[in-house]
């Protein structure tokens, strides 16, 4: 089999090893339903479950009755909308300020509500010549979303400077943020940025696909938005009590299997972080082709780029035709590419499994396929 040099950590991490083994383990050895058994089995799986919950509420310096499991954080950012949108109180009128920093699952849920008449206006918060949300003109909205580190520019932005000017334009602001990058390479620490929402993918971060974080600051002040098993503590034809946060929203069987690995992943992370000196040394070795245009900082933790003359997919599809895995494309980021005036980019970006080998490998292949 052909070596594969695997440079798209951005859009999924590999697995590591650990992981694998944790979620075969329970698996083969340890499976139950959680919150449905009395037998020891059952309460072993309801002790996993709340163990990971403190991990990751440990890991973001939460609660663990703010930690809420979804499947992923576009699940996580399409729900805030619903649980915002039906709580008592809101309003129509409401208007909400996004970025072009923005994903598409962090803008477009809002910006549907804004189609369909059920929020009033949309403001675009400023962004700097470096690509960056401009603080000091941050808006006065009802909603803020903040995306912590865009996909395609890897900066990661002053989340709790930016949530302190809006507090002061509207101390009732929701403040919503997008941290599905910024985990991978930044420690995030709820209380200082003083959010109200935030969200990431665990597959992001060395976990499996189908499980997610959500971060509710108040929980008991929200109902939620969906409704099943495990979330409530009595019902009849008159009354419906649900059980405390985070049960009451998460109605359903939760994603166990990769709840038990979303644990162990948050320890590898925090043991063996990116190497971002990779992205550096790669940003040096682009500079001196002159066919390719770099789209973003030395320091960042991606490096986006375009080839003058070729489309980003033809550029994407002959470096995997050379086993070289990139992201090519819009990211799913469609605002910022606009932004800088094209249709899509070229990205790589690392993780702790690459190596200088890599680099060297992926430069030689794209010197070939511009020369």
């Amino acid at each position: 089999m052909k070596e594969i040099v695997y440079l798209d950590a951005a859009a999924s991490f590999l697995k590591p090893e650990s992981v694998i083994e944790t979620e075969a383990d329970f698996l083969r050895n340890r499976y139950a339903n959680a919150g449905r058994g009395v037998c020891a089995r059952a309460a072993a799986v309801d002790d996993m479950v709340a163990a990971a919950r403190c991990r990751v509420a440990e890991f973001i310096n939460a609660d663990a009755h703010q930690v809420v499991f979804t499947a992923n954080a576009t699940d996580g950012l399409n729900r805030i909308v619903s649980i915002i949108s039906c709580q008592s109180g809101y309003s129509d009128m409401s208007t909400f300020a996004v970025s072009d920093l923005d994903h598409h699952s962090a803008r477009l849920p809002w910006q549907e509500l804004l189609r369909i008449g059920k929020i009033d206006k949309e403001h675009i918060c400023e962004l700097d010549s470096d690509f960056n949300i401009k603080i000091d003109s941050i808006p006065k909205t009802d909603i803020l979303v903040v995306t912590a580190m865009s996909n395609v520019i890897g900066v990661p932005q002053d989340v709790a400077s930016i949530v302190r000017v809006a507090r002061k334009k509207n101390p009732n602001v929701i403040t919503i943020v997008d941290a599905t990058q910024y985990v991978v390479h930044k420690k995030i620490d709820v209380k200082k940025w003083d959010c109200d929402f935030l969200v990431f993918s665990g597959h992001k971060i060395g976990a499996d696909t189908g499980v997610g974080v959500l971060y509710i600051r108040d929980p008991d002040k929200y109902w939620p938005d969906k409704f099943g098993g495990g979330m409530v503590m009595r019902v009849s034809d008159s009354e419906l009590v649900l059980n405390k946060a985070p049960e009451k929203f998460e109605a359903g069987t939760l994603p166990l299997t990769q709840i038990c690995g979303l644990a162990r992943a948050v320890d590898e992370l925090e043991s063996h972080r990116p190497d971002l000196s990779l992205i550096k040394y790669a940003y040096d070795e682009l500079s001196k082709i002159s066919r390719v245009k770099i789209l973003t900082e030395r320091d960042a933790a991606v490096l986006s780029f375009v080839v003058d003359g070729m489309h980003p997919l033809d550029v994407g599809a002959m470096l995997g035709a050379n086993n070289i895995c990139v992201r090519v494309g819009n990211m799913c980021a469609s605002w910022i590419h606009q932004k800088i005036g094209i249709d899509g980019s070229i990205r790589i970006s690392v993780g702790p499994w690459n190596t200088m080998h890599d680099i060297d490998k992926f430069i030689s292949e794209l010197k070939k396929i511009v020369k």
